[in-house]
């Protein structure tokens, strides 16, 4: 019988086998279809996307526009001028331009600035990349502006995949090494992690190519991070239960058997959730955190398939020996250990549950005004935590030219009314100049240039005017238009996601925990830590990093995986353990001890996992990246130690069997004989 059970563990192995070799057509083709281009990050209905788009269909396609700037420190001499001219004429030569490049010098003589602009890339990102590539070979000036900006970005975010990859991989081995003591075990859920990140870049694909979902550098970092971190959760999870049937046991099939039964329905409604937090990022407006709801949920729900099929089918074929040096033989006992941490934190929120229940709430709420101190939002130049050479040609051109602008304002107009526009748009309060350019399908490009600094607030003074003269049907656009608006659909964002989000997980939690108390504690609890992360952040970011300013849709994502990723463990803790202790007569200050004693040591280790996971974006180069990394991993050690350890813990105490309102366990002991005070506690 048990060889019989044991050919089951090797079907599934085979059929994972059979998904792999399906999914890897798919999987190699994801990369083909990222694309990190602005209008894949804009808000859907801003008028800098419509821009964008209206644009690529004018003749000769999406411009690729650049600026190439001539310095010398002590003033341009006249062999500078020459070169500059001559190379200039060169890349005009060699490259379609969309008019002849003019030089525009500084009032003190240090710089000259040419505007270069060419259709020939087309919305094209590898054409693009060659054309920036292609002049900066040319020139011996600084080659910025928004389409070498956009070059050095993709080229970072492509640069991410290998060493994101690599740097995850490393950091989960480690932890997994000193977590289970084993030479051999750490290699079992860290693989499957790989197989299951493999899919995920399958399924994305076939998303992308069904539904059209935006598939971004950005996205699919982080579901490679959502994949090694929330699947090495469940790993520990369903291991630390695995090794406690394999003692009660004696065939490692029917030990998993009744693992799968006992953390199954945890792991399942934890991942569900998370999932389902994840996908209301759809209701948004930007294209960046729209695509990265489906992306998220499809990297947790490709984790959760992994770890509870793949993972137990080779665990059960390898057997007890993978445990090895520390194989928990049938009918042995665990080794006595000595009073653990979580047991005495415990006891000190079971003594005092107020005043560790109201000091707990006092921390979240003092670190919660760091927010007061957060930077404000993130200029194109300062997403880089390195200097790339498009940032530095706009550093200069800033200290160069510190009153006029450097870039234009693209404004779109129906063709038959853009005399009037180009008028209208000259008269405007803060324009220096305006020009017709391309036209074709009914509309004009106008080129408006500001007489403030890009991203200053005058110039956005003057794009909000420009806007407001123009009125309906004409458009504008460029990068600091683009900047305004996706602050501006960041904060539209937040008001609809934000309630979404507690309002969907608020009824998970209702349906798994039969109550309404216990869930408004969960999610009170990790809206604090929300709070709580970013107003480190706030205090962390300048200081620390030297971060100039936040991306503008910090909050919301960090929002809205935190309180995922915070209700996952909540559900490990209350639904997975609580309750079952409740069920079998405890009362519930009793079984929230219980349940901390027997469950913390395997929480504390998964919080340990997905924080350092997290951790590992805060060494990427993009400042959206690092901040997101940053907030999340320090919420996750908050929500670890602080807040499920204390807070939830002093809460259950207090309240008693109130914390179960309105369910049956509320009003009484169930029916159920035994206690739970007899269960072995979970082992990592």
């Amino acid at each position: 019988m048990e060889g019989r059970k044991r050919i089951l563990g090797w079907g599934v192995l085979a059929l994972w086998v059979i998904v792999i070799a399906l999914a890897a057509p798919l999987a190699g083709k994801l990369g083909d279809v990222q694309r990190d281009r602005a209008v894949d990050y804009l808000p859907a209905s801003a008028d800098s996307t419509q821009v964008a788009k209206i644009t690529e269909q004018l003749p000769g396609g999406d411009s690729t526009d650049l600026v190439l700037v001539y310095h010398r420190e002590g003033g341009l001499t006249s062999e500078d001028r020459a070169t500059a001219a001559r190379e200039v004429g060169q890349v005009a030569a060699e490259h379609p331009l969309t008019s002849a490049p003019q030089a525009v010098p500084s009032e003190d003589g240090t710089t000259l600035l040419y505007a270069v602009s060419s259709t020939g890339p087309g919305t094209d990102e590898a054409a693009r990349d060659a054309f920036v590539h292609d002049v900066r070979e040319t020139v011996s000036g600084e080659v910025g502006g928004p389409g070498a900006l956009a070059t050095d970005a993709s080229e970072v975010y492509e640069s991410l995949d290998g060493p994101l990859l690599y740097t995850t991989v490393a950091v989960v081995a480690v932890l997994l090494i000193l977590i289970y003591r084993s030479p051999f075990l750490w290699l079992v859920p860290l693989a499957v992690a790989g197989v299951a990140d493999y899919l995920s870049m399958a399924v994305t694909y076939a998303l992308h190519q069904g539904f059209d979902i935006s598939v971004s550098g950005q996205s699919t970092g982080v579901m490679t991070i959502l994949v090694f971190g929330a699947g090495t959760d469940y790993a520990l999870l369903l291991v630390s239960r695995y090794r406690e049937e394999l003692r009660r046991t004696p065939h490692p099939y029917d030990a998993m058997t009744a693992a799968l039964r006992g953390c199954g329905p945890a792991v399942l409604a934890s991942s569900g959730t998370v999932a389902l937090g994840m996908l209301c990022l759809l209701a948004a407006d930007m294209n960046s955190s729209r695509g990265m709801g489906p992306t998220a949920a499809v990297g947790v729900l490709c984790a959760l398939v992994a770890m509870t099929t793949l993972l137990p089918a080779l665990l059960v074929v390898l057997g007890r020996r993978v445990f090895w040096p520390l194989i928990p033989a049938y009918g042995s006992e665990p080794k006595a250990a000595r009073r653990s941490l979580f047991a005495a934190m415990g006891s000190s929120a079971g003594r005092r549950p107020l005043a560790v229940l109201l000091t707990g709430a006092a921390a979240l709420a003092a670190l919660a005004l760091g927010t007061l101190n957060l930077p404000g939002a993130l200029k194109q130049e300062d997403s880089f935590s390195s200097t790339p050479e498009a940032v530095a040609a706009m550093k200069t051109l800033a200290a160069a030219y510190p009153q006029t602008g450097t870039q234009p304002i693209t404004v779109v107009a129906p063709t038959a009314a853009s005399s009037g526009v180009l008028e209208t748009a000259r008269s405007t309060q803060g324009v220096a100049k305006a020009e017709r350019g391309r036209s074709g399908d009914g509309w004009t490009e106008i080129s408006v240039t500001a007489a403030h600094p890009p991203q200053s607030p005058a110039e956005t003074a003057t794009i909000r005017e420009l806007r407001s003269a123009l009125g309906d049907g004409v458009y504008v656009g460029g990068p600091s238009a683009e900047q305004l608006d996706m602050t501006d659909t960041n904060a539209r964002d937040r008001g609809i996601v934000v309630p979404l989000v507690i309002v969907v997980v608020l009824l998970v939690l209702i349906v798994l925990l039969r109550s309404l108390v216990a869930p408004l504690i969960l999610v009170a609890a990790v809206v604090a830590v929300w709070g709580a992360s970013l107003g480190i952040g706030g205090l962390a970011f300048e200081s620390l990093f030297g971060f100039e300013g936040t991306d503008p849709g910090l909050a919301l994502l960090s929002f809205v995986f935190l309180v995922a990723l915070g209700v996952d463990y909540g559900i490990f803790l209350m639904h997975h353990r609580m309750r079952e202790e409740c069920l079998d007569g405890a009362e519930p200050g009793a079984a929230a001890l219980t349940a901390l004693r027997t469950t913390g040591g395997v929480i504390a280790s998964a919080g340990l996992v997905l924080a350092a996971t997290f951790a590992v974006l805060v060494n990427m180069p993009m400042v959206q990246l690092a901040g997101l990394g940053f907030v999340i991993a320090v919420g996750v050690l908050l929500d670890t130690f602080l807040v499920r350890t204390y807070l939830v813990t002093s809460a259950s105490v207090l309240l008693g069997r109130k914390v179960w309102w309105p369910g049956p366990l509320a009003d009484r002991a169930p029916a159920r004989a035994g206690s739970g005070a007899g269960r072995a506690p979970a082992r990592v």
